[in-house]
């Protein structure tokens, strides 16, 4: 990071002058406190911007497509998105995908990459793009693979050179579809490899936000990347395995940022924020430079005293730790490696020292999970209710209230559950069910629970092929997803409900992401036996051997 790293606030920027620029729209969907509440396209517009040859303007469509009930236009000039060029969406949920169709209609611009003779080019990048692009790839000109590493700003600036130089659609892309990090459907070499900003080492690039808002869902605060990637691989969880190699922020890097950006308030994210060593000693400098700060769940084993004490001071009320599972026996299925001994140290810290409020996050709906496991989580609850009882968090003027947040699991591509069947909508519906009515007699102790529906429906999103751009539209022409599914002719059943056999082509292997499909498969049968596997080595890739990630050491 150089002292010309952007960074807006609260101020909003100026249109920019289209003088011998290429204009860029990048365009997020949901509207914006969506937006502000996400970091991935924030750092992206802050790399784009800061390029002289590009204008680079902002667009927030809503669940319709539209700005204010209008047409889709940047906030920057007002400029109606069917003028620029290049439309760079970043995308984050695949719930989100019914917006892409939406807001091109409105924007005047053919939905179907096959029926766009000429330009806008409509780009998505974001977790889809590297997950499972098959879905919306029948509207999509280009895919970004990755993250953003050096090879993304000379991809614009190529972009420029060849729209400038008057060449058109097909030649633009026939051009670039084979440089690094791109995946153009239909010809692209594939596996197109996942692109990744660092190797194994510190996180050279951490993410933050260049816009913070009192609309946002952390209000007035600067969001801040500690870590990517996660060195435990949970068998579930995509981040695990599409992050890969895990790697940390260096602590004078992020002092540079906050001394820069000088926010209110900091939210340090990252998918493993006790494993950073320096964890403790930056969060007293950010109190010494009279900052609040707030946390992303933590793992329960790296909950010591020092840090909840000194949490305590600095007037953190909340503390949200992952149980994962309802039994040894799912949390071994998963990989989870958490002692239930240090969840429940954990759970004791917080009600010793004044927490207000621990939320558990937990999910259900794995593959073959019994009524025994949901009896051994009673139990379990048991434990953490008497816990709580025996210190001040079970006092009248101290209680500490328990909020358990159940998800319904979703095998996602590119994980060893890739091969996993889903739960029924029915079974899952009696689970969660079951969990309320379980948690029902302890007082001060609620459950929430997702809508097993719209987790089928993302797992349908996410691991489904291009024949599912025909759902997409039916939804984005209808109303929404459940009245396209009465009008789809798919069979939802065939995606989700069954096994998958071991040498069975997915459609997301189009996309390469450095993890070998025969380490996923080796961990996928390891989960059948409720083997826990080692996390990554604290030595870096090259001293591990295992997943395929060595190779770009």
């Amino acid at each position: 990071m150089d002292e010309r790293t952007l960074y807006h606030g609260v101020t909003e920027p100026s249109a920019p002058d289209l003088g011998g620029r290429l204009p860029v729209a990048i365009a997020v969907p949901g509207g914006e406190k969506n937006a502000v509440s996400t970091l991935g396209w924030q750092s992206v517009y802050r790399m784009l911007s800061e390029e002289p040859g590009l204008a680079v303007e902002r667009v927030f469509p809503d669940k319709r497509g539209l700005i204010d009930g209008g047409d889709p236009t940047t906030r920057e000039s007002q400029s109606p998105l069917s003028s620029f060029p290049v439309i760079a969406w970043s995308v984050t949920f695949e719930e989100d995908f019914l917006i892409l169709p939406r807001t091109l209609q409105a924007a005047g611009v053919p939905p179907l990459s096959a029926e766009r003779s000429r330009l806008p080019l409509v780009m998505v990048g974001g977790p889809p793009a590297f997950l499972n692009p098959a879905p919306i790839a029948p509207f999509v000109d280009i895919f970004w693979v990755g993250e953003a590493d050096n090879n993304f700003i000379p991809f614009f600036l190529t972009l420029k050179q060849l729209i400038f130089d008057g060449a058109d659609r097909e030649t633009i892309l026939d051009t670039i579809k084979d440089l690094p990090g791109v995946y153009v459907p239909g010809k692209s070499q594939t596996p197109v490899r996942r692109v990744v900003s660092s190797g194994p080492g510190p996180l050279v690039d951490p993410g933050f936000s260049c816009f913070i808002s009192g609309h946002a869902t952390f209000r007035d605060t600067l969001l801040l990347e500690v870590n990517r990637g996660c060195p435990y691989g949970c068998r579930f969880c995509a981040a695990g395995f599409i992050y890969r190699p895990p790697r940390n922020a260096d602590i004078d890097e992020l002092k540079r940022i906050v001394e820069l950006t000088d926010p209110p308030k900091i939210g340090l994210v990252g998918t493993a924020l006790t494993d950073w060593p320096d964890l403790l000693p930056f969060l007293k400098w950010i109190h010494g430079q009279k900052k609040k700060f707030s946390l992303s769940s933590m793992r329960a084993d790296g909950i010591t005293e020092e840090l909840l004490i000194y949490l305590r001071e600095r007037g953190i009320r909340t503390i949200t730790l992952a149980l994962e599972g309802a039994s040894e026996r799912l949390r071994n299925m998963m990989s989870k490696k958490l002692d239930p001994e240090d969840f429940l140290n954990a759970v004791r810290l917080c009600a010793r020292y004044g927490v207000n409020h621990l939320k558990m996050y937990l999910i259900a709906g794995w593959p073959d999970e019994t009524d025994e496991d949901y009896e051994e989580l009673r139990d379990f609850l048991e434990k953490i209710v008497q816990i709580r009882s025996e210190e001040p968090g079970g006092r009248k003027k101290h209680f500490m209230r328990i909020t358990i947040g159940v998800s319904s699991l979703v095998p996602k591509p590119f994980t060893p559950f890739q091969w996993a069947p889903m739960t029924g909508e029915e079974a899952l519906n009696r689970r969660m069910k079951m969990l309320t009515k379980m948690v029902k007699p302890y007082k001060g102790v609620t459950l929430h629970h997702d809508n097993p529906f719209q987790a089928r429906l993302q797992a349908l999103l996410a691991r489904g092929g291009e024949e599912l751009a025909d759902f997409i539209l039916l939804a984005a022409e209808h109303g929404g997803w459940k009245k396209a599914l009465k009008r789809w002719d798919g069979d939802i059943d065939a995606t989700l409900s069954r096994e998958r056999t071991k040498d069975e082509f997915f459609p997301w292997e189009v996309i390469d992401i450095g993890v070998k499909r025969e380490h996923l498969w080796k961990e996928w049968s390891r989960s059948k036996k409720a083997q826990v596997s080692p996390k990554c080595s604290p030595k870096g890739c090259t001293h591990c051997v295992g997943c395929g990630m060595e190779k770009d050491s």
